[in-house]
C-alpha cells in the first residue's frame, strides 16, 4: 500500500478536479447558492479536510458562506439525501458515519458495479481510443504523488473510477458509482490519519492493463484486489476531535 510522500513545493496544474465536478448537476429549482454551499461541503469531506462524524451547526455555515438559513437547510438536506450528511432531529447535522454494516455494503456495491462495468468495456469497439483519457489521469495522479500533492492525489485517485464509468456514456452508472465512490471516500477516511492512503495508482495501471487486453476477468479480479485493500485501511479506525470548521478556514 503506498504512503503519500511530504509536500516539497507547489505542483503544477495536475488537472485535478473536485469531486463535486464530476457529479451531474441538479436539474431542479434550487438556486445557485445552495449549489455554492452543498458544494463547497461536499468537496471538503471528499477532500478529508472535513471528516465523518463532524458536525455542522446551521449558524456556522450561514456565517461562513454568508448566506441565509434556509439556504444552509437545504443544502445540507440535499447532502443528506446524497448520504454525505446525516441530519438527526434534536441533534443537528453531521457528516455521515458509516457502520460495519454500511461498509460491508457498499464495498459489495462496488464490487458488483465496477464489474458490470468492466465487462462493458472490453466489449467497446474502440477501446483504446477510449482509454486513452484515463491512461492521461493515471499519469496525473502519478505525479501527485511523487509531488507530494496529496489533495490532488485524492481527487484524481477517485475520480479514476467515475470517469472508468463515464467512458460508457451510461449516465444512471456514473450516477450510481459517483455516489459510491463519495460514500466509499468517507469510509476509508476514518481509518486515515494526515498522511494517510487513497487508492494506489500502480493498481489502477494494473486494472487498466487488463480491460485493455479484453481480459475481463483479470480486471475484475485487479479491482476486487483493489477495493479490498481500501476497506482493510478500516481495520484501524483514526481518533480524535474532529473540528470541521478548519477545512473552511473561518474560525468559530
Amino acid at each position: 500500500m503506498l504512503q503519500l510522500k511530504p509536500q516539497r513545493s507547489a505542483a503544477p496544474d495536475l488537472q485535478a478536479p473536485r469531486a463535486s465536478s464530476l457529479r451531474k448537476p441538479k436539474s431542479s429549482s434550487n438556486s445557485t447558492e445552495v449549489q455554492r454551499v452543498y458544494d463547497a461541503i461536499f468537496d471538503a469531506a471528499m477532500d478529508r479536510r472535513l471528516l465523518p462524524g463532524a458536525k455542522l451547526t446551521e449558524a456556522t455555515l450561514c456565517s461562513i458562506f454568508d448566506c441565509s438559513r434556509s439556504t444552509v437547510r437545504t443544502a445540507l438536506a440535499q447532502l443528506a439525501h446524497d448520504k454525505i450528511v446525516l441530519i438527526e432531529p434534536n441533534r443537528g447535522a453531521r457528516v455521515w458515519q458509516a457502520s460495519a454494516k454500511e461498509i460491508r455494503d457498499v464495498f459489495a456495491m462496488r464490487r458488483a458495479l465496477e464489474g458490470i462495468a468492466i465487462d462493458q468495456l472490453v466489449r467497446l469497439d474502440d477501446l483504446d481510443v477510449r482509454l486513452k483519457p484515463l491512461d492521461d489521469m493515471v499519469s496525473r495522479e502519478q505525479q501527485a504523488y511523487e509531488q507530494g500533492d496529496r489533495t490532488s492525489w485524492l481527487r484524481l485517485s477517485n475520480a479514476f473510477h467515475v470517469e472508468l464509468a463515464r467512458v460508457l456514456d451510461n449516465q444512471v452508472l456514473i450516477e450510481m458509482l459517483s455516489g459510491l465512490c463519495a460514500r466509499t471516500t468517507l469510509i476509508i477516511a476514518l481509518g486515515d490519519g494526515p498522511e494517510g492512503t487513497a487508492c494506489s495508482y500502480v493498481e489502477h495501471q494494473d486494472i487498466l492493463g487488463h480491460i485493455r487486453q479484453r481480459d475481463a476477468q483479470g480486471a475484475k479480479s485487479a479491482m476486487d484486489h483493489h477495493l479490498q485493500d481500501c476497506e482493510q485501511r478500516m481495520e484501524t479506525p483514526a481518533t480524535g476531535v474532529v473540528d470541521p470548521w478548519s477545512a473552511f478556514s473561518v474560525a468559530r
